[in-house]
């Protein structure tokens, strides 16, 4: 049964671990692991029927190698990439071509969550862009303390096994709203 909830994600520690990552010669990444529990959580929102789309800063290419690798590439149904769209988070074209990809409007922002790692990116961008954030806060490699609103996230998980109940929480909240 499809969702109600619509869910954008980073890529970059996030899902997979950028600490993992191997680059060829072009700084194309062609191998990287996921973070431990993030494969099985994007499986399971997938199945739930959830829409996932990618909303990430890098090169197309090193997506489609490593989510190809990790047997992931089918559970977005859309991606959007700084590489195509040429800006990066927090610009809200990156946003606003996830929505496009995706036929949404105006009033489905409010079903939109965006996750990610990076408070000045993912965070900010989404709270600008007007759709709920969620702060996934374990990598080391980014300050996780907001300097302003902007940066402060709706929701903060941990760990992605922490992501499934939280959207699920979401997902009853759209249908209790709908009620």
């Amino acid at each position: 049964m499809k969702k109600k909830l619509i869910i954008f994600t980073d890529s970059g520690d996030t899902i997979i671990d950028e600490s993992s990552e191997v680059r060829n010669q072009d700084g194309i990444v062609v191998y990287a692991k996921l973070i431990e529990g993030a494969g099985e959580t994007l499986k399971a929102l997938n199945q739930a029927g959830y829409t996932i789309a990618m909303v990430a800063d890098g090169e197309e290419q090193s997506f489609a190698n490593v989510y190809k690798e990790n047997g992931l590439g089918a559970c977005f149904h859309t991606r959007t990439i700084s590489e195509v769209v040429g800006v990066q988070k927090p610009s809200q074209t990156m946003f606003q071509d996830a929505m496009s990809q995706n036929h949404l409007t105006e009033d489905d922002k409010k079903r939109i969550v965006m996750i990610g790692n990076n408070i000045k990116k993912d965070i900010a961008g989404a709270n600008q862009f007007g759709i709920t954030s969620i702060l996934i806060d374990w990598s080391p490699r980014y300050d996780m303390v907001p300097v302003n609103d902007l940066e402060s996230p709706d929701y903060v998980i941990h760990k992605p096994e922490e992501l499934l109940p939280l959207i699920e929480k979401l997902e009853r909240e759209l249908e209790e709203e709908r009620e």
